[in-house]
């Protein structure tokens, strides 16, 4: 994998835009990049996605890793952070239904309020609730079962592991998954005696995709020390703090992630590509590592402040 150096004369990078990624995605220069670390909006209600439906995330997910077919350089990398983390509403499963047998703020029964109503045929669950000192809520509850996971008129949810769908459209694109890396966070409620309400999990990692353009790829042992391929350059998950404080942006990794991924995935001198930059870590880790870099947002207060921070680097 060689940095085609004559691009520079005809495309200038080192700069952020602001922009539709898949409209700027197409200005760069054929084969011009050689690692494009990028972790995407996730579908979880952020603030920045909220205009979006799962049918145009899929959309602009897809599109954007296409954009990379041609702007990869043969053998180069393509490294996507996301996070297995969607809960999806679904009309078309039943509603999850949980007994809370100890955390229950109220303890009426069920066996309760169906013997109270023997001994009251003619009332309703609001006169039920009088009798037993509770709410309606309550006796609804408990009669129909319907202890619902995220409220009783809310659409029971599922997991779906977007991952698979990162993965399946790489490939579509001309992309192989040449390896994976589990981004192990430290979990900011270990301080929290209870959780979770449910049996699923609280989340605390993410995955990095590493999807290879078919090419030669140049192996260099020395980009590392030997003390870092034993740490973490050849181990597959990754101890690295999350950012303590989201006050750039909602969704910001810390530089930790992407000072590995780009020391790993690319030599110095050559391009490094975030299309979704948001506040610039990546572009601002590149910049310290000597490579050049290159940045896309769709927000100009977040591509000034993107802009600021690489250039302070």
């Amino acid at each position: 994998m060689r940095y085609p150096r004559e691009h520079s004369s005809k495309f200038i990078f080192n700069r952020i835009v602001t922009g539709d990624t898949r409209a700027e995605l197409a200005e760069l220069p054929d084969n011009s990049v050689a690692l494009s670390f990028w972790s995407p909006p996730y579908y979880v209600g952020k603030s920045y996605e909220q205009h979006l439906r799962f049918e145009d995330w899929q959309k602009l997910i897809r599109e954007v890793i296409h954009c990379h077919t041609r702007i990869i350089l043969p053998g180069g990398f393509m490294a996507v952070n996301i996070g297995d983390i969607l809960c999806f509403p679904d009309e078309s499963i039943p509603r999850f239904q949980a007994d809370n047998v100890r955390r229950k703020k109220v303890a009426v029964t069920k066996e309760q309020i169906l013997e109270t109503k023997q001994k009251h045929p003619d009332a309703n669950r609001y006169d039920l609730a009088k009798l037993l000192s509770c709410s309606e809520q309550t006796i609804q509850r408990r009669l129909e079962d319907n202890n619902v996971r995220g409220g009783k008129h809310a659409t029971s949810t599922k997991i779906k592991l977007t991952g698979c769908l990162v993965v399946e459209w790489a490939e579509q694109a001309g992309f192989y998954l040449y390896d994976q890396r589990i981004w192990h966070k430290d979990p900011c409620w270990a301080n929290s005696r209870w959780h979770s309400n449910s049996y699923r999990a609280v989340d605390e990692f993410e995955h990095v995709y590493i999807f290879w353009k078919p090419g030669i790829t140049e192996y260099d042992r020395h980009r590392l020390s030997a003390e870092e391929w034993a740490e973490w350059g050849s181990r597959g998950v990754w101890q690295i703090p999350s950012v303590r404080r989201n006050d750039r942006h909602d969704a910001e990794f810390p530089e930790g992630l992407a000072e590995r991924v780009i020391r790993l995935f690319s030599p110095a001198g050559s391009v490094v590509l975030d299309p979704f930059v948001g506040t610039g870590t990546t572009t601002c880790v590149a910049n310290r590592l000597d490579r050049q870099w290159f940045g896309i947002d769709n927000n100009p207060v977040n591509t000034a402040i993107a802009t600021q921070r690489t250039d302070e680097a």
